[in-house]
């Protein structure tokens, strides 16, 4: 299976997770601080069929301040109904314009975090399939937005259920969703790792 296949179908599974919850559930906080499941789902989906220029459009809205752009991209689609995100997601499985990028790569980190991002407050735990993970993992070391670099600095990360480990320091190892959750700078993730290294990132993590 190719990345955009693997994305493709991250992205099914979540709307088969977003189709099973309630109405309370889709207002339940999630790992993205003040944010909603509503407001996540909406923001998932707001980069679709979007390219550079209107990325430089909407980062025109946000006065050329980078960390506004995601908060200008989610007004746009937050006034939609769960039916209807649900419905735009199912008509966009396959990533589109700013989330193609890296040959699917983008996609699929995003909802991948986003997806764990949703079930992790509603205690609705899955097992992630692990090629996704030996993609998502490196990858979320260097991407831009989630800065796994900066996250795990001075610790040697181990995924203990994956053929997967990076950094120096000392080490916190556990399953490789708790990892990459970690990389993504979760609050609480790092709960799900042991060893001298896990002390470190729960303080600096929360």
């Amino acid at each position: 299976m190719d990345v955009m296949e693997m994305a493709r179908a991250e992205r099914g599974e979540l709307a088969d997770l977003l189709e099973s919850l309630n109405p309370g559930q889709w207002e339940h906080p999630t790992l993205c601080r003040g944010w909603r499941v509503h407001d996540v789902v909406a923001h998932l989906v707001s980069y679709e069929e979007h390219g550079p220029a209107d990325l430089g459009r909407r980062l025109l809205r946000a006065r050329l301040r980078p960390g506004r752009l995601n908060d200008v991209a989610l007004a746009d689609y937050r006034r939609r109904s769960p039916e209807e995100l649900v419905a735009f997601l199912r008509s966009h499985l396959t990533p589109q314009g700013t989330t193609a990028g890296m040959g699917g790569r983008v996609g699929l980190v995003d909802a991948l975090v986003h997806h764990q991002d949703i079930r992790r407050p509603l205690g609705l735990p899955r097992r992630v399939p692990p090629d996704r993970l030996l993609v998502t993992l490196p990858f979320s070391v260097t991407a831009p937005p989630l800065r796994g670099f900066w996250h795990a600095r001075g610790v040697r990360l181990v995924a203990t259920d994956l053929d997967w480990s990076r950094g120096r320091g000392p080490e916190a190892a556990g399953p490789g969703e708790a990892v990459l959750m970690v990389l993504a700078g979760r609050a609480g993730a790092a709960q799900d790792l042991s060893g001298p290294g896990a002390a470190l990132l729960q303080r600096r993590l929360g």
